[in-house]
């Protein structure tokens, strides 16, 4: 891991000496326990740990898929015949347009859809709100030989309460303590926590918010209510500095990943979750019963 200073579009972060990105593939920017720095200071259109242009960038994406693919099976594999095993939890935050369906469609979507639970959280039901804020979230915790999505997560409950008042600072202190104490809880079950912010910049989230009212086919993907809150731009990046300062641990560390350019972004996720799944190293679970055996059983149908 090398220190990365200054920025440039060739792969500098612009990031100061408390933080490390890897020099030899695209993992975005590791957060430290303890950071003391700001998101605003990192360059949402670096490359960090990638030298390639978009085209080298999707190259990669796809040559990697099969590698990837081969991993998620493996771990599903190896929890059938116990239910027992090993799981990954990818935690995907950001603003409005910084790529997150993206990111579901072609680094998550490239693996077996059985063995993925993807879960969008949006605004609390009546229900969900007469709850503790993670009575909603620790249901979709992945079973053993899953790997588990959050398209948003339980950091909106620190997030956008700390931005509109919705909770005071004793209660935004209390709620980081719980995830904390919950993100403990899976990695100990054995759960690999990856948690990505895929960070934008302001100028380029209202360029693809144009885009969204410019195009027809795009007006689906288009919600007023994004301009209300890109008002509270600043609040919203001092709201991830104080989550991720807070919550950024050794066994759930954050990674911040520049998504100006999305194609950047989703090999770094993708390699996010080959690291996670090359360390579980998943194998093939051994048969439960005599291969040579039911060979024969399976040519004599065929004689």
């Amino acid at each position: 891991m090398n220190e990365i200073h200054g920025t440039d579009d060739s792969g500098g972060a612009g990031v100061g000496a408390d933080v490390r990105v890897s020099s030899d593939a695209p993992r975005g920017v590791r957060i430290p326990p303890g950071w003391t720095g700001s998101v605003m200071d990192l360059d949402a259109r670096s490359t960090p740990g990638f030298q390639g242009d978009k085209q080298d960038g999707e190259d990669r994406l796809a040559a990697l898929d099969e590698r990837l693919d081969d991993l998620q099976e493996r771990l599903y594999a190896a929890s059938r015949p116990t239910g027992e095993g090993r799981s990954v939890l990818l935690v995907v935050q950001g603003m409005d347009t910084s790529g997150k369906g993206g990111i579901m469609r072609h680094v998550v979507g490239s693996v077996d859809p059985q063995g993925v639970d993807i879960s969008a959280f949006k605004a609390p039901t009546d229900e969900e709100k007469k709850h503790d804020f993670l009575w909603r979230i620790r249901p979709h915790a992945p079973a053993p030989g899953m790997i588990g999505v959050f398209d948003r997560s339980h950091y909106e409950d620190v997030l956008i309460h700390r931005v509109h008042g919705w909770a005071d600072e004793r209660e935004i202190q209390g709620r980081y303590r719980a995830i904390n104490e919950f993100e403990q809880e899976l990695t100990e079950a054995g759960t690999t926590v990856i948690k990505v912010m895929l960070h934008i910049s302001a100028q380029e989230q209202g360029e693809r918010l144009m885009e969204r009212l410019e195009r027809p086919d795009k007006h689906w993907k288009f919600n007023p209510g994004d301009l209300d809150e890109r008002v509270h731009w600043p609040a919203y990046m001092e709201a991830y500095d104080r989550a991720l300062a807070a919550t950024s641990t050794d066994h759930a560390p954050w990674t911040v990943v520049p998504a100006d350019r999305k194609w950047y972004a989703r090999i770094a996720v993708q390699q996010l979750l080959l690291d996670a799944l090359e360390a579980i190293d998943p194998q093939w679970p051994a048969a439960d019963f005599d291969v040579d055996e039911q060979v024969e059983r399976l040519r004599a149908t065929m004689e």
